[in-house]
C-alpha cells in the first residue's frame, strides 16, 4: 500500500514527448514541469498535480490502492479537457511499477502502459507507451525524469 511513498513531495521534471503519436515519428520535444504529490487515505492513495511550465496547462493523477485486489488504479485528468481518463491498473515488482489499461487516442482504440522505474530518494522515471495491436508492439511517447526539489 505504500508503493508510491517515494513520490510524496515536490519535484522538478524534464519531459520528453513525441510530437505526433502512433505514426512512427521520431520527432521529440523537451520541456519542463513541476509536480507536487500528497498522500491521501493514510497511504492508500495520493494525488499529484503537475504544472507544465510555460504551456498554460496542468495535469492531475489520482492513485488509489485496491485493498482486496492488492493493486493500484491510476487516473489521469488534464486541465485542457477537464476529463478524467480511464485508469491504468497494476502493481510494483522488483522496484518497478507497471500499469495497463484500455483507452482511445484520437478515436483509435489503444492499450496504455505506464511504467515507473529508476526510483531513488531523489529521482524517478515515468514512461507512457501506447499499443494499437493489443500489446504486441508498443510506442513510447512520453518520458518524465523526476528530480526532487
Amino acid at each position: 500500500m505504500n508503493d508510491f511513498d517515494f513520490l510524496i513531495g515536490s519535484w522538478n521534471i524534464v519531459n520528453r514527448q513525441l510530437k505526433t503519436l502512433l505514426v512512427g515519428s521520431d520527432d521529440w520535444e523537451t520541456y519542463s514541469s513541476t509536480s507536487t504529490c500528497y498522500r491521501i487515505f493514510e497511504g492508500g492513495g495520493n494525488t499529484e498535480e503537475i504544472v507544465f511550465t510555460g504551456r498554460g496547462n496542468r495535469g492531475l493523477t489520482l492513485r488509489l490502492f485496491d485493498l482486496e485486489r492488492k493493486e493500484w488504479s491510476l487516473y489521469w485528468a488534464s486541465s485542457r479537457t477537464g476529463l478524467l481518463y480511464p485508469p491504468v491498473v497494476g502493481t510494483f515488482t522488483d522496484g518497478c511499477g507497471d500499469f495497463y489499461g484500455d483507452d482511445t487516442h484520437e478515436g483509435t482504440p489503444i492499450r496504455a502502459h505506464f511504467r515507473w522505474s529508476d526510483i531513488t530518494p531523489t529521482s524517478a522515471r515515468w514512461e507512457q507507451r501506447f499499443s494499437v495491436d493489443a500489446g504486441q508492439t508498443w510506442e513510447t511517447n512520453w518520458v518524465m525524469e523526476y528530480n526532487r526539489v
